[in-house]
């Protein structure tokens, strides 16, 4: 391989991984807007313009005006929320990506104060937009499990 060769290489690789740290800041900054009391004002500036939010029986909000919508929603159901993301595996192809990620969390609903542990996935396209990524479709997959606080999601073990 000569040095042109080696320096396209390694420019190209650098490039991959300053894309994936980049959406992996954009995934901390959603959960930290959920957090954030479903901020609705914030949650548009990380989508797309033509972004889509959609959790299976939950609902889905495509473009700025529906999830601001969907997130002051959001605001009047929960009264706390814990948005913990792991286990990502993200593909980036130029301007275009896919991630797929595990959800963990406690919430608070303020119908009879109830506290749950939910867990998910999350599968999200991303697109480069004027040199920034965004999500331009995130799906909430599950949830795989919800469970009272209380109760927990397992029965007791007999010890």
């Amino acid at each position: 391989m000569s040095d042109p060769e080696t320096l396209q290489t390694l420019t190209a690789r650098i490039q991959r991984l300053e894309d994936i740290e980049a959406i992996r800041q954009l995934k901390a900054m959603y959960c930290e807007i959920c957090d954030d009391d479903h901020n609705p004002q914030r949650i548009t500036t990380i989508f797309t313009d033509d972004g889509i939010w959609e959790g299976k029986g939950i609902a889905r909000a495509e473009g700025h005006a529906e999830i601001r919508t969907l997130f002051e929603r959001f605001q009047t159901m929960m009264s706390y929320t814990q948005h913990m993301t792991m286990n990502p595996r993200i593909e980036v192809d130029g301007d275009t990506a896919t991630g797929t990620w595990y959800f963990f969390g406690p919430f608070t609903f303020y119908k009879n104060n109830q506290a749950r542990w939910q867990a998910a996935r999350y599968v999200e396209d991303y697109r480069r937009d004027k040199g920034t990524w965004k999500i331009a479709h995130l799906r909430v997959r599950g949830p795989t499990m919800i469970a009272d606080y209380e109760k927990g999601w397992a029965k007791k073990a007999d010890l």
